[in-house]
């Protein structure tokens, strides 16, 4: 069968991208045809892809994004495949990866009433619409329990057009046997010693990881810990800001902004705790990721995965709403209690060898494809 998947813009380390590509090798791994529809691809096509770069241009985005659904539209009239496959809400789709949280629901909760007066909420609500609305046909892939129940608030969605997936995590993040040998020549390279302690912040979009917060924490340790912590955040984002704030509050060489990167399970081992108290975070793949390598965690209660933290008992959920002074709090205790944090990256080896939390790929293409064969 020939698939077509759409996502506006590719890049190799973003989660979305990273769940659209191994969901489209999964396909394609089963004998079907790939098309991609994007704007923006940066990095390798994989062999066998037939990706199309919308030749799109225009002032603003739901500009561009409206100009793009028409090109878009107007190939499918003339090459028409099995299913189309979307990544990012548009019109048209067959099946909805559901990355992305409730855009309806957050213009009504987080901004000013007359932000729906404007032509970029009316574009992409209308968008979001074209995909929940009960009469849309739609197949929607769910990675977060959370959002389900805002979607079906705003749009009356019938229950049965949501799927839950698992989680997906790429098996190349467990830690491996040589785990300890990995740690040794990462902390070497980075010249960490053996009493230094490394907080890591991975994702892109530093703003909404909540990078602010974590650079606030990091100033606030007692002097003795301070001194000996740093902070590596890695990820696609532009970071002017935050290395001014990093600056204004006296942390000068203990932060290193880094952009995103292929070696991420390096710094997984050879970090102390992942620290990521973002805003508003529908999974947090991350977090998972850290748990599967045995780093423990310190993370804010919005992020949908963050349950799997308290389940698995390898670090902390910050409480909601969201408080400075406990993540200040939480970030000290963490980091000066060693065997704290052996006991959780302990328990998050333990959880990763029983729980399913890598099977998305094949679960999404089963469903993908059982539609497209109906």
């Amino acid at each position: 069968m020939q698939l077509a998947f759409v996502l506006y813009k590719y890049f190799p380390f973003g989660g979305l991208q990273r769940d659209f590509m191994r969901i489209a090798l999964e396909c394609q791994k089963r004998g079907h045809q790939i098309r991609v529809y994007t704007l923006i691809w940066e990095g390798e096509v994989p062999a066998g892809f037939e990706v199309l770069v919308g030749p799109v241009k225009a002032l603003s985005n739901h500009r561009r994004n409206l100009k793009f659904s028409a090109w878009m539209g107007a190939d499918l009239a003339k090459r028409p495949v099995d299913r189309v496959i979307g990544f990012n809400k548009l019109p048209g789709l067959d099946v909805y990866y559901a990355a992305d949280g409730c855009y309806e629901d957050k213009a009504q909760t987080l901004r000013n009433p007359m932000y729906r007066f404007w032509g970029r909420y009316q574009h992409f609500a209308e968008f979001e619409r074209a995909v929940f609305a009960p009469e849309a046909k739609t197949e929607i892939l769910m990675i977060s329990e959370v959002q389900q129940p805002l979607f079906i608030k705003h749009y009356h969605t019938p229950i049965e057009r949501f799927h839950l997936l698992p989680p997906g995590i790429s098996q190349d993040r467990r830690a491996p046997a040589n785990a300890a040998q990995v740690r040794a020549e990462f902390r070497a390279e980075f010249n960490l010693a053996d009493d230094d302690l490394l907080l890591v912040q991975i994702g892109s979009g530093f703003k909404t990881k909540g990078v602010d917060r974590s650079l606030k924490a990091l100033a606030a340790l007692p002097a003795d810990l301070k001194k000996r912590t740093r902070l590596f955040v890695i990820g696609q984002d532009e970071p002017k800001f935050f290395q001014l704030q990093a600056a204004a509050l006296g942390l000068g060489d203990q932060v290193q902004i880094m952009k995103g990167r292929s070696d991420i399970p390096r710094f997984l081992l050879g970090a102390d705790l992942l620290i990521h108290p973002a805003y508003n975070e529908n999974t947090g793949t991350v977090l998972l990721e850290a748990l599967v390598a045995g780093l423990p965690v310190l993370v804010s209660a919005v992020c949908g995965y963050a349950h799997y933290i308290a389940e698995a008992d390898c670090g902390l959920v910050l409480d909601e709403p969201f408080d400075q002074g406990q993540l200040n709090q939480y970030l000290s205790r963490m980091l000066a209690d060693n065997a704290a944090r052996a006991d959780w990256g302990r328990n998050g080896l333990a959880f990763a060898d029983t729980a399913d939390l890598y099977s998305m790929p094949q679960h999404a293409a089963d469903l993908i494809l059982a539609g497209a064969a109906s």
